[in-house]
C-alpha cells in the first residue's frame, strides 16, 4: 500500500484526505482480461487522479442566501423624531442667532443667544416627544387589548399579538433620538458664529452652515427612509431658509422702530 498524498505534498496541513492505491498484478491469461494484454501491470503516478486542494470546495453547490426584505416602518419610529429634532435645531437656532445678530452685532450676544437656545430646545424636544409618543403607546396598547378580547379564534391571538406588539413606538427612543439630533443640529450655527468676529461675515457664514446642514441631514433622513434623495434635501432647505429669512426680517423691521 502506498499513500500518493504524502509522496507529493509531504505532511502539509492543507493537504486533502489521503487516498491509498493497492497495486496489485493480475496474470496475463486471467479471465477478467479476456483478450487484452496486460502489458502495464503497475501504477504509474502520473496518470492517477486526486483532488487538488481547493477543488472539492469549488464542486460543492453554493448555498442559497435566502434575503428578507427589511421593514423600514420599524426604523421610522425613530427616524422622524431624528429628524424632527435635526431640522428643528437647525432652523430654530440658527433663525434665532439671525434675529438677535439683526439688532446686534456683538457676537458674544449671538453665541450666548445660540447656547440658551440650544440648552432649552433639547429639553423640550426631548421631554414633548416622550409625552406625545407614549400617549400613542397608550392607545395601541388599550386597542390591543379590545381586539384581544373580540377574537375568537385563539391559535392565532398569539402570533397576532407579537406581531402588533413588535411594530409598537418606544416613548425612550423617540425621545433620546430628538434630544441628540436637535443638540447635534442646533450645534451648528453656534460653532459656526463663534469663529467670526466680523458681523457681515459671521451671519454669512451662519447662513452657509445651516444650509450646508439642511441639506446633509435631509438627504440623511431620505436614505434611510428609502426616499427621493433631492425632493427631501431641497424641501428641508427650503423650509429652513423661509424661517432664517422671517426671523430676520421681521427682527430687523421692529429693531428699527426703535422699541
Amino acid at each position: 500500500m502506498y499513500t500518493l498524498q504524502i509522496a507529493l505534498y509531504g505532511q502539509k496541513q492543507d493537504a486533502p484526505a489521503p487516498i491509498s492505491f493497492i497495486i496489485i498484478k493480475i496474470p496475463s491469461r486471467h479471465p477478467v482480461l479476456n483478450s487484452m494484454a496486460a502489458t502495464q501491470t503497475s501504477l504509474n503516478i502520473d496518470d492517477a487522479r486526486f483532488p487538488l486542494p481547493g477543488q472539492e470546495f469549488e464542486q460543492q453547490a453554493t448555498p442559497e442566501v435566502e434575503t428578507k426584505d427589511f421593514d423600514y416602518s420599524k426604523r421610522s419610529q425613530w427616524l422622524r423624531a431624528a429628524v424632527l429634532g435635526a431640522n428643528d435645531g437647525l432652523v430654530s437656532i440658527g433663525s434665532l442667532m439671525m434675529g438677535v445678530g439683526a439688532v446686534k452685532q456683538d457676537v458674544k450676544a449671538m453665541i450666548l443667544t445660540g447656547c440658551a437656545g440650544l440648552v432649552a430646545g433639547a429639553s423640550s424636544m426631548a421631554i414633548g416627544e416622550f409625552v406625545s409618543v407614549q400617549s400613542q403607546l397608550d392607545i395601541e396598547l388599550a386597542q390591543i387589548k379590545r381586539d384581544k378580547q373580540l377574537r375568537r379564534d385563539s391559535e392565532e391571538l398569539p402570533e397576532e399579538e407579537e406581531g402588533e406588539k413588535a411594530n409598537l413606538p418606544s416613548p425612550t427612543q423617540a425621545s433620546a433620538a430628538s434630544a441628540l439630533s436637535f443638540a447635534l443640529g442646533a450645534s451648528v450655527p453656534v460653532l459656526a458664529a463663534s469663529f467670526i468676529g466680523q458681523y457681515k461675515l459671521r451671519l454669512g457664514v451662519v447662513v452657509a452652515a445651516v444650509t450646508v446642514a439642511l441639506m446633509a441631514f435631509g438627504w440623511l433622513g431620505a436614505v434611510l427612509g428609502k426616499a427621493p434623495t433631492i425632493k427631501s434635501s431641497l424641501r428641508v432647505l427650503i423650509g429652513g431658509w423661509f424661517a432664517m429669512a422671517i426671523t430676520f426680517g421681521l427682527t430687523k423691521s421692529i429693531g428699527s422702530t426703535g422699541l
